[in-house]
């Protein structure tokens, strides 16, 4: 917590705020990684999930909460996403993170076919403990739209903690060697700065382009 203590006055100036949230939203570049997905029979949007979450996780700005009225550094989060049932209705995708590329993909696969197959919405955290409801990174994704921004449903802003992100679909491949897709981090100011969205972008394409050179 001595990096968070290093901004805690930020922190209790946005926290006043009643609505402390930053949202940006941005067209972030990384390596075109679809053929290496191909090649190794791996479904790019999971692929792309496991670099987004193990990301996040390496910059302590999207690892703070709060809990019991303190702020927290959570070690670890489910890794979570939204997907449509087979009554094309919201469902939510749930499991446990891992290092392991591979294993992350099956068990992401696994999580989405069990929400799709669900007619009643599963993995809320409704029965979670205070903390491990803090343990949790919101991410959607809309494939079929070129995303521009968006707003996501907040119960109380004031008090909202956990980092959403949201991206649409990719854009063609490059000349260059790269593909884009519109990302939307949403964050509390107190935790989270424009750098830091910087940072998590940097991350992402770095982490893409260390797996598909190996």
């Amino acid at each position: 917590m001595q990096n968070f203590e290093k901004r805690r006055d930020r922190y209790d100036a946005f926290a006043s705020f009643e609505n402390p949230l930053v949202n940006l939203s941005f067209e972030l570049e990384v390596p075109e990684f679809r053929p290496y997905c191909k090649q190794h029979g791996l479904p790019p949007f999971h692929f792309f999930l496991y670099h987004v979450l193990h990301a996040l996780q390496g910059i302590d700005n999207f690892m703070y909460r709060i809990h019991k009225g303190e702020v927290i550094k959570i070690d670890d989060f489910w890794a979570s996403y939204t997907v449509l049932n087979q009554d094309q209705n919201l469902n939510f995708a749930r499991f446990e993170m891992t290092e392991d590329l591979k294993e992350f993909i099956a068990r992401s696969v696994a999580a989405k076919e069990f929400a799709e197959a669900s007619e009643k919405i599963v993995n809320t955290t409704a029965k979670l403990s205070e903390y491990d409801q803090r343990r949790n990174i919101h991410i959607t994704c809309m494939p079929w739209l070129k995303l521009s921004s968006i707003e996501h449903p907040i119960y109380e802003h004031k008090s909202y903690d956990i980092p959403s992100l949201a991206w649409g679909r990719f854009s063609d491949a490059r000349d260059d060697g790269k593909l884009t897709m519109n990302m939307s981090v949403q964050a509390h100011h107190g935790f989270v700065d424009g750098y830091h969205i910087h940072l998590l972008a940097q991350a992402i394409a770095a982490g893409i382009a260390k797996t598909i050179a190996s």
